[in-house]
């Protein structure tokens, strides 16, 4: 009997299971064995018997985790194949932050790559997607809407420039996610010719050291001294999109609050978060992408995870394209969430529990 591609991936409680290899990707538990495709904390928990990653994702988890996230772990080299099991496995780049990858699964000639999250749009800080050809592709959907089409980052980096010239005794304080989208922002300012120190919540300050550590060229990023927020006039400050409206971010003068985010092109989510300045980049591919990316696989099946998976499933169906909704729970979207890093970086994960159920993807709705 052929082989399925839900012999090659099912779903359990813990997320997607690979029956063939012993293994899950990106489990949402801690498992015995475990594949992750970027550092996120949605993707990336601690508490696994062994992890596979690419060598950037295992020291962002380190940082975040501590040296002790896992009882054993290996590199995964991109476009090197891996044999686990009767599967071969091979990382490839998914452009999302610094050492995410996609995960191609293959055996007997059937390959499905799960993408984690990724983007198209060009980032400084980490390699470009390639498309990797398969039969199955899983993909994500956060922003899975006709609706979402991004400009070009350097028309939202030259927004914020032009108003830090027009404002040169307020600071601007400008919300990112901790991992991958504020260092995105810093080397875009500094592509942008800002040559000025880009100052740091305390959150912000391990990855982005961690980041310089790998070769990006970040400039002067100095954090921030408590006592010295109030002289700050004209200055960038970077910090968790939750500080934005904190206690901590009106102790500088007169702040510019501004996120950088692919949900500001919802103005109504700017206004509901008292954003003044909102800055559209995002590091999830938009809906013009998303669709790209399907067809430029070559899949003739795609399961859709978590976001507007609805909309993607029925343009893959005007298309002739066999698909379906995974409707995996555990993945929020760090760019709606905004927790601070701390806040991240406490939570490894649920803990441990008895393993669901197994689901028979191919029969499901």
């Amino acid at each position: 009997m052929p082989l399925r591609a839900s012999d090659l991936l099912t779903l359990t409680r813990e997320g997607l299971y690979c029956p063939l290899g012993g293994f899950h990707v990106d489990p949402t538990w801690p498992v015995a064995r475990a594949l992750i495709t970027h550092g996120h904390a949605d993707h990336a928990r601690a508490g696994h018997g062994s992890v596979l990653a690419t060598g950037e994702t295992l020291r962002i988890m380190a940082v975040r985790y501590g040296e002790d996230f896992c009882r054993t772990r290996q590199e995964a080299k991109l476009g090197e194949p891996i044999r686990i099991g009767d599967v071969t496995v091979r990382f490839a780049p998914a452009g999302h932050v610094l050492g995410s990858a996609q995960i191609a699964i293959e055996a007997e000639g059937v390959r499905v790559v799960v993408s984690g999250d990724y983007k198209r749009a060009r980032d400084p800080t980490c390699l470009p997607f390639e498309v990797v050809p398969c039969d199955v592709f899983i993909t994500e959907a956060t922003f899975g809407l006709p609706v979402f089409r991004m400009p070009d980052t350097s028309e939202e980096v030259a927004k914020l420039l032009a108003s830090v010239a027009l404002f040169p005794e307020r600071a601007h304080i400008v919300g990112a996610y901790a991992l991958g989208k504020a260092q995105r922002v810093m080397a875009l300012l500094r592509e942008a010719g800002y040559d000025r120190p880009i100052y740091l919540h305390g959150a912000m300050e391990k990855l982005t050291e961690l980041y310089k550590r790998e070769g990006i060229r970040l400039g002067e990023t100095p954090k921030v001294v408590a006592a010295e927020r109030a002289k700050l006039h004209g200055a960038i400050v970077l910090c968790p999109p939750s500080s934005i409206q904190d206690v901590w971010s009106r102790k500088f003068p007169d702040p510019v609050t501004a996120f950088a985010s692919g949900w500001m092109r919802v103005r109504a989510r700017a206004r509901q978060k008292g954003v003044e300045l909102p800055l559209v980049i995002s590091d999830h591919s938009d809906w013009p992408d998303l669709c790209r990316t399907i067809r430029e696989t070559g899949a003739e099946e795609v399961w859709v995870t978590h976001g507007q998976e609805d909309a993607l499933v029925h343009w893959c169906g005007t298309q002739g394209i066999r698909a379906k909704p995974l409707h995996l729970l555990g993945y929020g979207d760090e760019e709606v969430e905004g927790a601070s890093e701390s806040a991240s970086e406490s939570t490894a994960g649920p803990a441990p529990g008895p393993a669901g159920a197994a689901v028979d993807l191919e029969a499901s709705p």
